[in-house]
């Protein structure tokens, strides 16, 4: 009779091992997914550090200032563009003519030389994205944005995450609205039933045979 090699509990000790290993890979899958999908990782809801301490909350909620007084381009090309110093000395000419906080932009303005804005959305290169479109086709800023017109400091509000955008594109008619409400934040897309955003898709020719879901749509 040949002799015990290995001791009684071996299997029971190789079964424990293998769950352990099983669930340690488990534990690192799962951190990873949840640290891709946080804050930490997406950015959302972090305001970064900007030259300029500038309030959407003020500017847009209080003052009703229209967003396209300062990104000028958003209606007619694919970047909606930062305001030019100019657009901001049309009104800080007048107000605030001393207040620290707007130094950066006084001397801009004298030097010639462009504030340096740290970008919120910046998608890769690989990713291509035109505001005049979606603009036309009824998407409204806060679709992407967020309630912008509530944040003191501009903060990101979606990972941008192609699921995200592809979520849209599959189904334009959840996200859709009239052309003359796209700069309203306050808009809620059940103001509309859904046959309505429905004609809206149809309206605007927005294609619905699966062509936005297509590579090619964003990866040029």
């Amino acid at each position: 009779m040949s002799a015990q090699i290995f001791p009684r509990n071996a299997n029971a000790i190789f079964l424990a091992s293998l769950f352990g290993l099983v669930m340690l890979v488990v534990g690192i899958v799962a951190a990873m997914v949840g640290f891709y999908l946080s804050p930490w990782y997406t950015d959302v809801g972090i305001a970064p550090a900007q030259p300029v301490p500038f309030s959407h909350k003020h500017h847009v909620s209080e003052l009703k200032i229209d967003c396209r007084y300062c990104h000028a381009t958003v209606e007619k090309a694919a970047t909606a563009g930062f305001p030019a110093t100019e657009t901001c000395m049309s009104c800080h000419s007048q107000v605030w003519t001393t207040s620290p906080l707007l130094e950066v932009v006084r001397t801009s303005y004298q030097t010639g030389e462009p504030v340096v804005w740290n970008r919120i959305y910046d998608l890769p290169d690989f990713v291509y994205f035109n505001h005049s479109v979606h603009v036309a086709k009824g998407i409204g800023c806060s679709s992407c944005h967020g309630r912008i017109d509530q944040q003191q400091l501009a903060a990101k509000a979606q990972p941008l995450y192609m699921g995200w955008c592809l979520g849209c594109h599959r189904a334009p008619e959840d996200y859709i609205r009239p052309r003359e409400e796209v700069f309203n934040m306050e808009w809620d897309v059940n103001a509309l039933s859904l046959a309505q955003r429905q004609q809206l898709v149809i309206e605007y020719q927005i294609p619905t045979d699966g062509r936005l879901t297509n590579c090619f749509v964003c990866h040029r």
